[in-house]
């Protein structure tokens, strides 16, 4: 593990390494280029955006379904007929040369034709007890020096390296066109990912998922690593937690550094390839809703932080949440942007959060664009747990969701329901946004309701911008959560505290306890921080019987979409539909309204004024992040759709063939 020794602030480097060099003004990622969708993210600046305009606001109402493609190539299913995958299809594909890539349901890698759908080649089942059996991930990477193409892909514990022509293993990458990412002890956890691998350079870059049910203190470091793309040598590695002697053990007091583990990037990152800089959004540590064993700030955790991507050295910091205690993660890709700002030109970073957050900072160096605030935040009273004084608010851009359990913020369509709502409200510990997690007593209060809750605000389905108008589009939901603590059981854990049921708090007769919208669109104009629109999306449960009569508008869907924009259009789902019923849904919770909980239909928006263009019913909810290319002279939308009752399959679209 590398680590960059400067000076630091409270809360970032502001020096950068005498090994980087970048322009005055270092340009971003400006979306997909040309006729194709090379990235997950269009770019690996994630902004999700491309310059196509053949579907424009005229004719998007003549958009026809042209293919569809199941989530795993028919050929699979001769070896296991029985093969299951998930109901959740949350895999993006790209398209480079003509030729679309997508991990399928157990993800392996298929290529498809992008103008029928139809397979081009499939992966071989890998052997080595690796087999079929495997985990959908989001999306691929893409290198090529010029003659060597190549895919990444992230499977299981293993990174693979193939063709991008004939999906062959690379024989010269690792072993058998593939490298082994278990570092940590396998009897702890198997690695896994949910995430992309991001290649900056000639250098590839894998984080790791981790469980959050902690049972004690003590947990191995996440690690992030990283691998020269042509041999698969193994280059660096880097850990959110310090160790000693490391820039940022002082946070941790009482050398809590030792024996605290976690702190993944399962998330999305970002990357910019003239500064040769990759970003990373870190998560929480062992324990993420109690700390009395890991007092202080605990940095690197909950922050973005910016690593040179051919040593791993740290060249700047922002810790985001500190001595988390509410699952705050940072959850998605920092998106990178150019922006004008009172007449400055500024190579850009944002970073939105489950908080309902916009952090930008200037991507070189760390520093914000706009003021950063550190405001007093409530304090804890469960013994042992010694609560940050402070939080950082960002000044601007406004927060894009609602925060904090107040009584200002409880539904009031009816005077029943408000007085329903303000009974419910009465057996929590409520209060302004950081207000921290409490023990749950059998004669007392039920634990702390925290909004946003632990799955935000914002999640990994990201935001996306505009680099021609510089606009900020991000997608988050409404969404309480009980921060509810338990006495530890020293015959089970070493922890005073542990977390308790960490459901989703029901408000009355199956309605939410807090105002809509329950899912929305927020855009913002990043040249001056001002929010421009704000919309519903979905929607909602208008036609509860208790406010039907009311003829509400859209009161929007908690599900999880993420936004695709062109030049023309901005285009969204409403997110996965018929979820199982799980356990953080309480009894009386509808499924329709707990968090993650999409619908059918899939928008398309005036980018300008957040106006409904175009929608369409789908068998199910819009799952992974929906992109666009041209192909032969027809531009196509795809997007992959599916659920438990609706077997995933990706769908394009595109205008009639005339």
């Amino acid at each position: 593990m590398t680590r960059h020794l400067f000076e630091f602030s409270p809360t970032r480097i502001l020096l950068c390494s005498l090994a980087i060099c970048w322009p005055a003004a270092a340009l971003a990622q400006t979306g997909a280029t040309g006729n194709e969708w090379p990235a997950y993210g269009a770019d690996k600046g994630m902004t999700k955006y491309s310059p196509l305009d053949q579907i424009d606001a005229d004719n998007v109402n003549d958009l026809e379904i042209v293919w569809r493609r199941p989530r795993l190539e028919p050929s699979y299913l001769e070896i296991n007929p029985n093969q299951r995958t998930s109901a959740n299809h949350v895999a993006t594909p790209i398209m480079r040369n003509g030729v679309g890539y997508v991990p399928n349901g157990v993800g392996l890698v298929e290529a498809f034709d992008p103008g029928t759908g139809e397979t081009i080649w499939a992966q071989e089942v890998p052997g080595d007890g690796d087999g079929l059996p495997g985990a959908v991930t989001r999306g691929l990477a893409w290198w090529s020096d010029g003659d060597d193409a190549r895919i990444l892909a992230q499977r299981n514990v293993w990174l693979y390296a193939l063709d991008a022509e004939t999906g062959a293993p690379i024989a010269g990458f690792g072993e058998n066109g593939r490298v082994n990412l278990q570092r940590m002890p396998a009897d702890f956890e198997r690695y896994r990912w949910g995430g992309v691998p991001v290649v900056v350079r000639d250098t590839v870059i894998v984080g790791q998922g981790m469980s959050d049910t902690f049972a004690g203190r003590e947990a191995p470091p996440s690690e992030v690593q990283a691998f020269d793309v042509r041999t698969g040598a193994l280059r660096w590695t880097w850990s959110a937690i310090p160790q000693e002697g490391d820039v940022g053990v002082e946070s941790w007091q009482d050398r809590s550094w030792s024996y605290t583990g976690h702190a993944p990037v399962w998330s999305l990152m970002s990357a910019d390839e003239d500064l040769g800089m990759v970003y990373l959004p870190l998560s929480s540590s062992t324990n993420d809703m109690y700390g009395g064993h890991r007092i202080g700030d605990n940095l690197f955790t909950q922050s973005i932080v910016a690593l040179d991507a051919e040593s791993g050295e740290m060249v700047w910091y922002y810790q985001m949440v500190r001595h988390g205690l509410w699952d705050y993660d940072i959850p998605a890709a920092p998106v990178l942007m150019d922006i004008v700002v009172e007449g400055q030109e500024i190579p850009a970073i944002a970073q939105i959060t489950k908080q309902a957050f916009t952090f930008v900072f200037d991507r070189r160096t760390g520093e914000p664009v706009w003021d950063i605030e550190d405001r007093p935040v409530p304090q804890s009273d469960v013994p042992g747990e010694v609560t940050a004084p402070t939080q950082p608010f960002p000044t601007l851009p406004p927060a894009f969701d609602r925060q904090g359990a107040t009584v200002e913020n409880l539904i009031d369509f009816t005077p029943e329901l408000r007085a329903e709502a303000l009974e419910i409200f009465s057996n929590y510990v409520t209060g302004p946004m950081f207000t921290p997690p409490s023990v749950a007593e059998p004669d007392g209060t039920r634990g702390t309701i925290q909004l946003p809750g632990s799955q935000g605000g914002a999640d990994v389905q990201g935001a996306a911008f505009d680099p021609e108008t510089g606009y900020f589009y991000v997608p988050s939901i409404t969404s309480p959560f009980v921060a509810d603590l338990f006495h530890g059981d020293p015959d089970s854990t070493d922890l005073a505290y542990t977390k308790g049921t960490r459901r989703w708090v029901a408000g009355p007769q199956g309605l939410p306890l807090f105002k809509p919208p329950y899912g929305r669109i927020t855009a913002f104009n990043m040249n001056t921080g001002e929010q421009v629109w704000m919309a519903p999306n979905g929607d909602g449960p208008r036609d509860h019987p208790a406010i039907a009569h009311l003829n509400l508008g859209q009161l929007g869907w908690p599900g999880r979409p993420s936004p695709l924009l062109t030049k023309t259009l901005l285009f969204i789902g409403e997110g996965q539909t018929n979820l199982r019923r799980d356990g953080r849904m309480p009894p009386d919770m509808p499924v329709e309204i707990a968090t993650n909980s999409g619908g059918p239909f899939f928008r398309a928006y005036d980018k300008m004024t957040g106006e409904i263009e175009w929608v369409i019913e789908m068998e199910a909810g819009v799952t992974g992040a929906p992109i666009t290319y041209m192909h032969e002279g027809r531009q196509f939308i795809v997007a992959a759709i599916g659920d438990r009752l609706y077997a995933p399959e990706l769908v394009a679209f595109a205008l009639p063939d005339r």
